[in-house]
């Protein structure tokens, strides 16, 4: 028998699990904007968009926690960065249509992800500790701003600052994750479509999800998860852009 504590009743998926979730579900999502790229509102691209919105906030969620579990900030904070920069040229292969800001390249979430854990790093002090409070608030902001012309925009950055802040209370958590990504679908209702804004609010199934977390890593995939997502996501979407651009002309 083990000799570690079982997680509490209710408390049953791993952070692996988890992630494993977000990963299929990401995969689900990006699968229905290759074959129905102009989001048409049939039940099949639907129902997989609806899927697709566990990702974000699963990966929001861990991106705030490992502020808190990782043993060296400053390397997760590089590690998220360089993974921005090399998803960029696949994200843009594979949604070329995503405009968040006519004239600047959008580019993937991992960048507002960065951003938000960046933009913790400084309220915290582990950066700049010796700066104004006003200075850092400003710098906070600047971070949020920064992280606009990408997928899931400032509201994803916003969003992981404080959970961040709210680490230890789940329910704070969950308002600091539903406030800004509210926000975020309204003005995708706005600037898009109502009802392209209106599936964006199912990421509040991811609620339960979280709520599941066992607070382990889990075995699942042993400790080759850690790096799991950050390849996947360049990857498919290298391999999903190909076929769009190749394959299928789109």
């Amino acid at each position: 028998m083990s000799g570690q504590p079982a997680p509490p009743i209710g408390k049953c998926l791993s952070g692996n699990a988890l992630k494993m979730i977000a990963i299929v579900a990401m995969t689900t999502d990006h699968l229905a904007w290759l074959f129905f790229p102009k989001f048409p509102l049939d039940a099949l691209p639907v129902s997989m968009h609806i899927i697709g919105r566990l990702t974000a906030p699963i990966m929001m969620f861990f991106i705030a926690e490992g502020y808190h579990y990782t043993r060296d900030r400053n390397k997760y904070l590089k590690r998220l960065l360089i993974f921005a920069v090399i998803s960029h040229v696949p994200y843009t292969m594979m949604f070329p249509q995503f405009v968040v800001i006519p004239g600047i390249p959008t580019t993937s979430v991992i960048w507002p992800f960065a951003m938000g854990l960046l933009a913790l790093m400084i309220d915290r002090k582990d950066l700049l500790p010796n700066v104004k409070a006003w200075q850092r608030t400003v710098l906070v902001w600047v971070c949020f701003i920064v992280a606009l012309p990408s997928d899931w925009s400032m509201p994803a950055a916003i969003a992981i600052f404080l959970m961040g802040r709210a680490h230890g209370d789940f329910k704070r958590q969950m308002l600091a994750l539903v406030g800004p990504l509210a926000t975020y679908a309204v003005a995708c209702a706005c600037l898009f479509s109502p009802a392209y804004g209106l599936h964006q609010i199912a990421i509040v199934l991811a609620i339960p999800l979280l709520a599941a977390y066992s607070g382990k890593r889990g075995t699942m995939g042993g400790k080759a998860m850690k790096w799991l997502f950050y390849i996947y996501y360049p990857a498919h979407l290298l391999i999903l852009g190909s076929i769009r651009i190749f394959i299928l002309h789109t």
